[in-house]
């Protein structure tokens, strides 16, 4: 467990019982850019297992809450460094999940609200499943069936709990390890997802660029950057944005997969270099500065079950404790 996510266990029962007005003072930007990656009321296999997703019910009182306290923007304008009344808020999906044509984008375009979507387009039109969303649903079949249970333990001789843990710690590195085990128990990932669509198709992409929603680059295949060359972090941001400029979608932003943690300032100059367009990187480390300009860290929303309001009464908590003790901003090498 970090030491961020205790921090918040500690003070979550304490700062919920007070009204948002009492920290927005304390926001240190005057903008903020928000990441979730599905809604959805329904038992998502390939998702459950990695990160809590919210109920359309839950998804909608955030945005309730968030409308009270910010002015949604679209990319635009927070481009243009629009002037508003309240704060700016920038909100952004991550991986193309196909849940944000069918739940997501009807909510927000009832509301007005702009959204970008980060893909992966090596996984759009289902060509392929996610080596994360492998990894859960494989998780979720062993749960669910005592005969995959059985075959797990006549081949690991691990404890189900042990044999949980060591799929859902497997690494981008060895991801060819979820497909062992998908053919040792007769999982078919490709059933899965023509059964399933787990991802946005193009024709879905085209029509969200026409009701107005951005569509942008989260690399091409999901890849944790940390583990990576840098010449393959170019290579695979490089592949995602040349996507985005054959099918005129958005090719002047960028966010990480995971996480921007150890990435370089080389990485950073080397890919602004290469792509004039290029305005801005997102990483996903909350409110936080950082000594690379052009990189802006997201604040993520699907963290336990604490509702946005929470979520951002503890980031900006965190942040002036962050700011006390001098570790506020993150530093590249």
């Amino acid at each position: 467990m970090s030491f961020k996510t205790k921090f918040f266990r500690i003070v979550n029962p304490i700062t919920k019982n007070f009204s948002f007005e009492k920290f927005s003072g304390l926001l240190p930007f005057d903008d903020l850019i928000l990441v979730y990656h599905l809604v959805s009321d329904e038992d998502v296999k390939h998702v459950k297992h990695l990160f809590p997703y919210r109920s359309v019910r839950q998804f909608e009182k955030d945005l309730d809450f968030l409308s009270n306290h910010f002015e949604f923007v679209n990319w635009e304008d927070y481009l243009n460094q629009k002037k508003t009344s309240k704060p700016k808020l920038l909100l952004t999906f991550d991986d193309g999940y196909s849940e944000f044509y069918d739940i997501i984008s009807p909510i927000l375009l009832r509301k007005g609200i702009f959204a970008i979507n980060f893909i992966n387009p090596k996984f759009i039109d289902n060509k392929e499943l996610m080596w994360r969303n492998k990894a859960s649903l494989i998780v979720s079949e062993i749960i669910d069936k005592e005969e995959y249970q059985d075959k797990m333990f006549e081949w690991t001789k691990n404890e189900l709990k042990e044999s949980i843990s060591s799929i859902l710690s497997i690494n981008f590195e060895n991801q060819n390890q979820l497909d062992e085990i998908a053919n040792h128990l007769e999982i078919n990932f490709k059933n899965y997802l023509q059964n399933n669509p787990v991802y946005l198709t193009s024709e879905q992409l085209i029509k969200l660029k026409k009701d107005g929603f951005g569509i942008a680059s989260h690399g091409w295949d999901h890849p944790l950057y940390n583990q990576l060359s840098l010449e393959q972090q170019i290579d695979n941001t490089q592949k995602s944005l040349d996507y985005m400029t054959d099918n005129q979608f958005l090719n002047d932003s960028f966010a990480f997969p995971f996480t921007d943690h150890l990435v370089t300032e080389q990485f950073f100059d080397l890919i602004f270099k290469q792509n004039s367009d290029l305005k801005y990187t997102f990483g996903a480390a909350g409110l936080k500065l950082e000594s690379y300009s052009k990189n802006i860290q997201r604040i993520p929303i699907e963290t336990k079950n604490y509702s946005a309001e929470e979520i951002l009464k503890n980031e900006i908590i965190y942040y002036q404790v962050l700011k006390m003790l001098g570790k506020n901003t993150i530093k590249r090498s």
